[in-house]
């Protein structure tokens, strides 16, 4: 995203504004179509399909790394949402294209930041900014970990941008 792109859009998420200053490089890229079932009647995106857009991206980010979610679960980590921040700049409707991208921009003990922006694909319009913040929870005992499993830490500390 050009800076000019950058200052035109101004990126209004207070919880991200600090993104903004930011290159937009290392960003991992999750390609969305609108289909029917994302929108309401009148064909615009229903507002919480973007919250699951995401969770898809940020999931996907981490597989394409090794960190499968599945394997998460099987050593009884989950990591839910516990904050989540949502601007909205503008609507996608019924078979539009775009492209989510997403980066880790924290960790810090078993509470991981991530950041997002929902742009057109030739990255001219933007339709969301947001920032999600995960625990990692011991699913057996329903409570916060004290610290990340070693192997899930080590992944995700490669994420973190300096």
């Amino acid at each position: 995203m050009s800076e000019e792109n950058t200052s035109q859009h101004s990126l209004p998420t207070s919880a991200i504004t600090s993104s903004a200053a930011a290159t937009f490089e290392n960003w991992f890229e999750y390609p969305v179509r609108v289909h029917p079932h994302h929108t309401d009647y009148a064909g615009v995106v229903w507002h919480g399909t973007y919250l699951t857009w995401l969770e898809e991206a940020r999931v996907e980010y981490l597989r394409s790394l090794g960190v499968n979610f599945a394997d998460l679960v099987a050593l009884g980590c989950d990591l839910p949402v516990v904050d989540l921040s949502v601007r909205y700049h503008r609507s996608l409707q019924m078979g539009m294209t775009a492209v989510l991208k997403t980066r880790m921009d924290d960790l810090k003990g078993v509470r991981i930041n991530w950041d997002y922006v929902l742009e057109s694909e030739d990255r001219q319009e933007l339709y969301i900014t947001a920032r999600v913040t995960l625990v990692a929870v011991d699913r057996e005992r329903g409570k916060i970990m004290r610290q990340l499993p070693a192997n899930v830490k080590d992944a995700l500390t490669k994420l973190v941008r300096n």
